[in-house]
């Protein structure tokens, strides 16, 4: 049995617990005392604790997040009600900011704020020799990458057949921008690249397919992101595929070049957009040169097999209704495979706070902590946006309905807004359903069908036919019964090519 126990809660099993692994990799003599044991928000907080407390361990280490602080704030509740003795100590971004009025102090033995990779290891250290920590609150010194043991070979067989692999070339952000956390994640440092190649080689010859690379600013420097891409490219396998997040307008020819010689699907860009109003994005701290932006886009589109992920943020303080709608119309008209609509949270301890006061900025205050309402759009306007952004994810990102949101979408016709004709989509749909989330597949293609034929006079042929060929792309072939009078016999899409099998689902159907 394990004296020390890390442990989270995944928004879901294929996620990995990344940081978990960091903390069982650098504690040195304590690591084969020492255990990783994951969970899922899905599961029952009582049922989590109880398959915690039988492996018997002395200490428990928390990672706390926004997506799991609540689930995790209940687990240990219950531990602590019926185990008192064994040491809980928490750590992770919901735990490292305004402890003030942190729920997870009351319950927590300790606290470990900050990267923890090699705090962790001082304070188990301490427990388990009798010695009392000084502080319940232990702040951690920002550790040198060159100190740290890689935590790559604490992937299992499972984690590698099964689950998104995460990795990272750097840590920190040289930008401001008050909405992210990551603003508060200063100076930026590299991992030793020698060694973070090596560990990737390892990686890829246990068979990992799939990497996603939490550098916040990858393409920040340029060369070492282009000799990271060189070694991917030189080690590139049928369906092998790499996320990143970049600057979107930092894009040099000597990544370029690199860039355009990846097959199409190997590569996700995610790219925070987040707003087009300039005065926003000042106001915020987010600098960003839209002109070369738009270019970069261009490059990407018109060169290259880059799967595109583009986020924007609806809520921000100074974005009136009419400004977040131009912005979207912009960000579409670019051409990413996906626009992630993301509603503005309050993140402990960013300075989005700021703007309370002359913005009146009124989020709600349980995780995620996303904006209810602010000054210039209310609560049923924001409510609007929060429907808006799932459906979008429903239909504009999911890859089901790649024709057809083309034609919900009027792309054909000058002057449309994008934004405006979503909108009236979500409303109707919402009228229908009255919810956002268990609407079936088969379901929503036929309120689609019944909206673009009815509400928006498209001709029925053409609306099947478009429906029809975005179901089989996804690898379906049971003909829905309420397209069947609409379809001829012969129509069909090409078989998916053969580079983009084993790819992730979404971007799979993007590409095909």
């Amino acid at each position: 049995m394990p004296d020390i126990l890390l442990t989270t809660l995944n928004a879901r099993y294929q996620h990995c617990a990344f940081g978990l692994r960091y903390l069982r990799a650098n504690l040195g003599n304590l690591r084969l005392r020492s255990e990783i044991l994951e969970f899922d928000i899905s599961q029952r907080p009582v049922d989590v604790a109880e398959s915690l407390l039988a492996r018997s361990p002395r200490i428990i280490g928390f990672g706390v997040y926004i997506w799991n602080a609540t689930a995790t704030r209940e687990v240990m509740d219950i531990i602590k009600r019926v185990r008192p003795e064994v040491v809980l100590i928490a750590g992770g971004p919901e735990a490292s900011y305004e402890l003030d009025r942190n729920p997870i102090l009351q319950v927590a033995d300790y606290v470990i704020t900050g990267e923890a990779d090699l705090s962790f290891v001082r304070v188990c250290g301490e427990l388990l020799s009798d010695q009392t920590p000084s502080t319940k609150v232990i702040a951690s010194e920002l550790p040198e990458f060159s100190r740290l043991t890689l935590p790559y070979d604490e992937y299992n067989d499972e984690d590698v057949a099964n689950r998104i692999i995460y990795v990272e070339a750097s840590r920190g952000c040289p930008f401001s921008c008050e909405f992210c956390l990551s603003s508060l994640d200063i100076p930026v440092r590299q991992s030793p690249q020698e060694a973070f190649l090596e560990n990737l080689k390892r990686l890829l010859t246990r068979g990992v397919k799939q990497f996603k690379f939490v550098d916040r600013t990858f393409n920040l420097n340029v060369q070492a992101s282009r000799g990271i891409l060189e070694f991917l490219l030189a080690h590139y396998e049928t369906g092998l595929f790499f996320h990143f997040e970049m600057v979107p307008d930092r894009l040099p020819e000597a990544l370029r070049e690199i860039i355009e010689r990846f097959p199409a699907g190997a590569l996700q860009f995610e790219v925070g957009i987040q707003t087009f109003n300039p005065e926003v994005g000042s106001l915020i701290k987010r600098r960003q040169d839209y002109g070369r932006l738009a270019e970069n886009f261009f490059f990407l589109r018109q060169k290259t097999g880059v799967h595109i992920h583009a986020d924007i943020i609806a809520g921000l303080p100074g974005e009136s209704w009419e400004s977040f709608c131009a912005g979207f119309d912009r960000l579409v008209a670019l051409g990413p495979q996906e626009i992630q609509v993301g509603i503005l949270k309050r993140l402990r301890g960013t300075h989005i706070s700021r703007h309370d006061e002359e913005w009146e900025m009124i989020y709600n205050p349980q995780p995620p902590y996303e904006i209810l309402q602010n000054r210039l759009v209310n609560f049923e306007k924001m409510q609007e946006l929060r429907r808006f952004a799932r459906y979008w994810d429903l239909v504009g990102n999911s890859g089901n309905f790649i024709e057809t949101t083309s034609l919900l979408l009027r792309r054909d016709e000058a002057g449309g807004s994008p934004f405006a004709e979503f909108m009236a989509w979500s409303r109707w749909l919402h009228r229908q359903v009255g919810r956002t989330d268990g609407i079936a597949l088969v379901r929503l293609m036929e309120l689609l069908f019944h909206y673009l034929t009815d509400e928006r006079n498209v001709d029925p042929h053409t609306t099947a036919a478009a429906l029809w060929r975005d179901y089989q792309r996804g690898g379906r072939h049971d003909k829905p019964s309420f397209l069947k009078d609409f379809l001829s016999d012969n129509l069909r899409v090409d078989p998916s090519p053969h580079n983009v099998r084993g790819l992730p689902k979404r971007q799979a159907r993007h590409i095909a």
